[in-house]
């Protein structure tokens, strides 16, 4: 079964036509409110994220412990630095990695996980609990402090149906942290079609630091924090330093800066919301 995404109608302003084209027509980009989609069919998540996904897609260090460790600690402290939940949820958790840091960090933490092999590599392998089945249906009505989704928002079928979901999961004052590839990127505007962001079959969803926000916003939440942070971030010093000569001119031509983050021109947008007062939850 395929999923179409409409080249016509912007799914966050509504706007009919008008829209630019960009990555050689693969991607439009709302003449309104310059949220942008990739254009096309699409398989079902389901079919999409087997385990060919993971050996086969680029992605085939999801389950290599020490890149993801490193990566997982790096979110969870860029977390930390705004929020303490006492339990989160991860959707979209892979291989279980960050839910694993947030339980050694004492926060009750789950994780939910559209990948079978996924998730079963994150119960069986590292004994955290991630669940296999879909965020936006997934049947648990424990509410949490906080919602975490890295890298999923770009993939899902409908973001409003995705933030609507993590919205009824948080407890009163609850907290969201997304990250996404950033199309605003330096990297992007250079690269173009070979914009390691772009992955037509895989991203529906392109994301820049305005669209997201306007995004979050309209879906409920009030937006506390938002950067961009570049690939460089998520590597150790030691890897930095043994690639320096590759790394730093790349960063250089793509943001004019050597900084890690950045406002707006980093290779990954963050951002972290919270509801607004007066949103009550009640546990079913």
């Amino acid at each position: 079964m395929s999923v179409s995404v409409d080249c016509d109608r912007c799914l966050l302003c509504g706007r009919v036509g008008g829209h630019g084209v960009a990555f050689a027509g693969v991607v439009r980009r709302c003449g309104g409110c310059g949220f942008s989609w990739t254009v096309g069919e699409f398989p079902s998540l389901s079919e999409l994220y087997d385990e060919s996904y993971f050996s086969g897609a680029g992605y085939e260090d999801y389950f290599l412990p020490a890149p993801r460790r490193f990566e997982s600690g790096r979110r969870l402290r860029w977390l930390l630095s705004v929020t303490r939940p006492g339990s989160l949820v991860e959707a979209g958790s892979a291989g279980g990695f960050f839910v694993e840091a947030a339980l050694r960090a004492g926060i009750a933490a789950e994780g939910v996980e559209v990948s079978a092999a996924a998730a079963r590599f994150a119960r069986e392998r590292l004994g955290v609990p991630v669940r296999h089945g879909f965020f936006e249906s997934d049947v648990s009505s424990r509410l949490v402090d906080a919602v975490c989704a890295f890298h999923v928002l770009e993939h899902v079928e409908d973001p409003r149906v995705f933030l609507s979901a993590a919205r009824e999961r948080l407890a009163p004052r609850g907290w969201l942290a997304l990250e996404v590839p950033n199309i605003a990127s330096g990297a992007a505007g250079r690269l173009g079609q070979a914009w390691p962001g772009l992955q037509p079959r895989y991203h529906r969803w392109h994301f820049d630091p305005d669209s997201l926000i306007r995004l979050v916003t309209r879906s409920g939440f009030d937006v506390v924090r938002c950067d961009t942070a570049v690939f460089r971030y998520y590597m150790p010093v030691t890897y930095r330093l043994r690639h320096v000569r590759r790394l730093l001119p790349s960063d250089w031509r793509g943001t004019g800066s050597l900084r890690l983050t950045q406002p707006r021109r980093g290779d990954l947008l963050r951002l972290i919301a919270r509801l607004p007062r007066g949103v009550r939850r009640e546990e079913s």
